[in-house]
């Protein structure tokens, strides 16, 4: 059995590097293709719309905002009529959103949803927009986005979400009322199902932000009673140890404690919290771990990982708990996201701090060797521990989901310990990723000193 697992491993790791070099294939293909369709005052020649589209794609793929915007306004000046239309005004707002300048992207996203609002492209362009209105903090008119949606596109791609993108919408504009109304709403159309687990999560993460006790218990004993966990975004665990922690918060700590004793056997993300929080506590527990050794957490490229890391003053345990999160230490994966290397690296992140790890003419490609990759990638994990305080969830949440969604989900947490940030994460990929990478983190220091060395 363990030789199928190797086996069906490697041919894994083989499809992505394929797939890594398809992708890179394609993108040099198109830079090719673009310095030779180039007038000789360096402006792109007028291709075909699909053309146009084709390459367009490519690069917004590959993380290359402004050469995907070049395609895509060609569309947009050129072919008025052509089906590639909304997808070019749709490309023209995600590129933007990526770069994260929200403001010059919505009137895109406005455009294609008004214009095209039978097409895919039109139906997404929506999504975005209240997406953009929230990391812009109108969370009102993001509200209205979403309520637009779920009027317009009732069996859309993103119906769900919608409903719970109202409801945290509605609670950091503290309407609370208009929150809780919206999570009744979710209740009645998604009876039974993950969706009205997360409505209910909804409830009880604002609850515990309100710091109202009793109402964030009453939210967790619901989510116990209906214990539909599968497929949603919060585990049982997660509620058993919110419910803990409002327990004790309300005065009520025999109650409490024995709920976190009860957690503290769990081998889960939460299960080592609540442990933490008994052995704080002047309580002896003992820990049920999953066996970890040497050959589970190795510490490969252990001279460049310690030789940056002591640079910056990052712990370098947290630094093999990302890569062997992001690319279990192989340095030639590239991601569909056109994420590279060990700590698998866009390169419009590269860019930010290529010059002070000693890069400035940094390529693409060249994420792909291990050395520059981590001094690279440190330097970026450095700036997120001073940006989030050191705290090494919201850290990892930033690296896997963007630094100004991990902002938003910190401001949630209140008050602001690891276990209510996690909670408040609100992408599933995210909240799973930092989960694997504080239990990875967690593994290493207990394997390893903070000099890599064996304890």
């Amino acid at each position: 059995m363990r030789r199928l697992c190797c086996a069906i491993y490697i041919v894994l790791l083989c499809t992505i590097a394929s797939c890594a070099q398809a992708s890179d294939s394609s993108l040099r293909n198109v830079l090719d293709k673009d310095r030779s369709n180039r007038a000789a005052n360096g402006e792109l020649l007028k291709l075909s719309a699909s053309e146009h589209a084709a390459r367009g794609r490519v690069y917004l793929e590959n993380r290359h905002f402004p050469e995907a915007r070049e395609h895509f306004q060609l569309i947009i000046d050129n072919f008025a009529d052509a089906p590639e239309m909304s997808y070019a005004l749709m490309g023209i707002g995600r590129s933007l959103m990526w770069e994260r300048a929200y403001d010059k992207a919505i009137p895109w996203f406005e455009r294609a949803s008004k214009e095209y609002p039978a097409t895919k492209d039109g139906r997404e362009s929506l999504a975005f927009l209240g997406a953009c209105n929230v990391r812009l903090g109108r969370n009102v008119e993001a509200a209205a986005a979403y309520e637009k949606y779920t009027v317009m596109y009732p069996t859309g791609e993103r119906i769900d979400s919608a409903y719970l993108n109202i409801i945290d919408a509605y609670r950091e504009a503290r309407l609370y009322d208009k929150a809780n109304e919206w999570v009744e709403q979710a209740r009645v159309r998604f009876p039974g199902t993950p969706t009205e687990t997360n409505a209910i999560d909804g409830r009880l993460r604002m609850e515990i932000y309100r710091k109202n006790w009793p109402a964030a218990i009453a939210a967790a004993d619901l989510m116990l009673s209906i214990n539909k966990f599968s497929r949603s975004m919060v585990s049982k665990d997660e509620v058993s140890f919110l419910k803990a922690f409002a327990l004790e918060k309300s005065g009520k700590r025999a109650q409490a404690q024995a709920e976190y004793a009860v957690l503290a056997s769990n081998t889960s993300y939460y299960g080592g919290l609540a442990a933490d929080n008994l052995s704080a506590n002047g309580s002896r527990v003992k820990r049920i771990v999953s066996s970890s050794s040497v050959r589970d957490y190795p510490v490969p490229f252990k001279a460049e990982v310690i030789e940056f890391s002591r640079k910056k003053g990052v712990d370098p345990r947290f630094v093999m708990a990302i890569m062997k999160q992001e690319s279990t230490f192989n340095p030639s994966v590239k991601s569909p996201s056109a994420a590279r290397g060990l700590l698998q690296l866009v390169i419009d992140t590269a860019a930010k701090y290529q010059a002070q790890a000693g890069f400035p003419n940094l390529q693409p490609d060249d994420l792909y060797n291990p050395r520059t990759n981590i001094a690279v990638g440190v330097e970026y994990i450095a700036d997120l521990k001073d940006q989030f305080s050191g705290l090494y969830e919201a850290i990892a949440a930033s690296y896997n989901g963007g630094e100004d969604n991990a902002a938003r989900w910190l401001a949630r947490s209140e008050p602001k310990e690891a276990g209510i940030f996690a909670s408040e994460i609100g992408f599933a990929e995210t909240k799973n990723y930092v989960f694997k990478v504080m239990n990875n983190y967690r593994a290493y220091r207990d394997l390893y000193t903070d000099k890599l060395e064996r304890k």
